[in-house]
């Protein structure tokens, strides 16, 4: 038996993106977005108020980076999604995290978040949905695999649960995609 909920925005698992943006005065600003995701093989899509500093520091500097929150830095992720640079210029330094420039486009790296999508803003679409074209990925070295690979487990990404409003962590692997299925054919 199946139990309706009606129309919810779940959706599982759901990443906390962490989008990471430059000020018109240099300042560093990074925001939790939990509605985001890939809209293309290179490209990502962003669902952000017209309010948010971050949208803001997007349409004027043509570039963001979006990080993946990992288990470590729960806390800090929660705390850059609760409070507007807006209101909270020092928030960034609150949080303990530190920028760096990225090299490809004009956003901040974030140190402690181990891996990036560096984009360029491509369009604001028509219903305000941010879209940027990924021009690089970088990651620190301690979440490589031996064969120079992302590893997940490493990675430690975390989930946003929206029923329960809580953080998931994931990473374990638990098939092989594009081969386990091979079996019932």
């Amino acid at each position: 038996m199946r139990k309706n909920f009606g129309v919810k925005p779940w959706l599982y698992p759901l990443p906390v993106l962490l989008v990471g943006t430059y000020d018109e005065e240099g300042n560093a600003d990074l925001m939790n977005a939990a509605w985001g995701g890939l809209y293309d093989s290179d490209k990502v899509v962003l669902c952000l108020s017209a309010g948010h500093k971050t949208t803001k520091n997007i349409m004027e500097k043509k570039a963001f980076t979006v990080s993946f929150a990992d288990a470590a830095h729960v806390t800090e992720a929660d705390y850059v999604g609760m409070v507007s640079a807006n209101s909270e210029p020092g928030k960034l330094e609150k949080a303990g995290f530190h920028p760096t420039k990225s090299a490809f486009v004009d956003a901040p790296l974030i140190e402690e978040l181990p891996m990036t999508l560096e984009c360029r803003l491509l369009k604001r679409n028509e219903d305000g949905n941010i879209i940027g074209e990924i021009v690089n990925v970088s990651a620190d070295e301690k979440i490589l695999k031996e064969d120079g690979s992302i590893d997940p487990e490493k990675l430690c990404p975390i989930s946003f649960d929206p029923i329960r409003n809580a953080y998931v962590k994931l990473g374990e692997t638990v098939g092989n995609a594009f081969r386990d299925g091979a079996a019932l054919k």
